[in-house]
């Protein structure tokens, strides 16, 4: 059981049994040699094409592409009409994919990562989830800003019945 102590200079220290300390100090040695092990598959990776190495410019271009999709497809020299005749869809479907208009699913995604020599996580966009929920947080803040906070009650039509609410 490790002991807790100062030195006559106040510093903290703890004591530890032999036991205790070996194995802190194996499972670090593991630890290490498992990210030792990780750093060379991907080291390994690179240096046999499998994968993908980008220069300041061309993540640059991947992080302002509309779509993941439209920076792969052009960076791999492939046409829109090219990449739907090898994955079997329509080249207006690849386009509206392109564009952020559709999604497609996710056999035709799969496929078109494996035509582009890709990850399907490469053409996976997180960003629009978080700007959705940011807009969300957006529309409440206008909203309490608007009316004080305060839900705005139904007006009565001219019938005498009671119209819905804006927020309802």
């Amino acid at each position: 059981m490790p002991v807790m102590t100062k030195t006559p200079q106040g510093d903290e220290i703890v004591i530890l049994s032999r036991a205790e300390y070996d194995a802190l100090t194996t499972g670090r040695r593991n630890e290490d040699a498992a990210d030792a092990a990780h750093a060379n598959r991907i080291l390994a990776d690179i240096e046999s094409g499998a994968e993908t190495l980008l220069s300041n410019e061309q993540a640059s271009q991947l992080l302002n592409a509309k779509t993941p999709l439209a920076f792969w497809r052009k960076h791999r020299g492939i046409t829109q009409e090219a990449l739907s005749k090898l994955i079997g869809v329509a080249q207006g479907f690849v386009s509206e994919i392109e564009s952020g208009t559709k999604t497609g699913d996710v056999q035709t995604l799969a496929a078109m990562a494996r035509v582009l020599a890709i990850s399907l996580d490469d053409l996976v966009i997180i960003k629009p989830v978080r700007l959705a929920k940011k807009r969300q947080i957006k529309k409440r803040e206008i909203f309490r800003n608007s009316t004080g906070g305060k839900r705005p009650q139904p007006r009565a039509t001219k019938r005498g019945s009671r119209a819905k609410s804006a927020s309802a």
